[in-house]
């Protein structure tokens, strides 16, 4: 395989540690399972909106789900400072912990390394400075801008634009698996994070790369 030039990361989950969300959730009385099935409650609806050829705020979608989710639920506050509290947790998440050591890597090989997320890029940009990695990072890339969310092919064809590059010189990097297809039928190579050791779902494309960390696709790429 030839090695792509730029390597487009995905946000949510491949680089944020979104674990302590469901610490949120027991804050304000419901309970932390809530958080996964909140999340994914929140894809699906970007998702479908993103068919029906719509684009949506990540933090809209979210919020208006988030309140849905917790109407049964006996909470400690208000359900308007509920939803604040959850939604502010964005703003306050780490990176997974092989994060540091592998972007670092993967800059010492000399690949360049932008993120896209359906997300807001302040949220992607304030992630990687609390890292220190801010610096690493050439562009921080919203789907805000492409005008739909990934893994709609205008949203790569976006992030290659602002990138000026070809398909085939880019890697999108992300431990979702619906991201690293949507990105090989865009016409990009893909690495998939599999942190947890999980299978990768046979009815999608398979990726480029399966790797543990990112400290293994930076040896990988080496």
């Amino acid at each position: 395989m030839r090695r792509p030039t730029v390597l487009i990361f995905d946000v949510n989950e491949t680089l944020s540690d979104m674990s302590p969300l469901a610490q949120r959730f027991e804050d304000v009385g419901a309970p932390g399972h809530l958080a996964a099935l909140w999340f994914a409650g929140l894809l699906r609806d970007g998702f479908a909106l993103t068919v029906a050829g719509v684009g949506r705020p990540f933090a809209d979608i979210g919020a208006e789900v988030l309140r849905a989710a917790l109407h049964d639920e006996r909470l400690t506050s208000s359900l308007d400072a509920a939803v604040e509290h959850i939604m502010s947790g964005f703003s306050q998440l780490d990176v997974h912990a092989d994060v540091p050591e592998g972007i670092r890597a993967l800059r010492r090989v000399g690949l360049r390394l932008v993120t896209l997320s359906n997300g807001s890029s302040a949220v992607a940009e304030g992630l990687l400075q609390r890292a220190g990695l801010q610096d690493h990072v050439e562009r921080f890339l919203s789907v805000d801008a492409a005008g739909i969310w990934k893994p709609a092919p205008g949203s790569y064809a976006y992030a290659l634009r602002e990138c000026r590059v070809t398909p085939v010189d880019a890697m999108l990097v992300a431990v979702h698996p619906w991201d690293t297809d949507g990105a090989a039928r865009a016409g990009l190579r893909s690495a998939w994070v599999n942190r947890g050791g999980a299978d990768y779902p046979g009815y999608f494309r398979s990726p480029d790369l399966k790797v543990a960390s990112l400290v293994d696709l930076a040896e990988r790429l080496a």
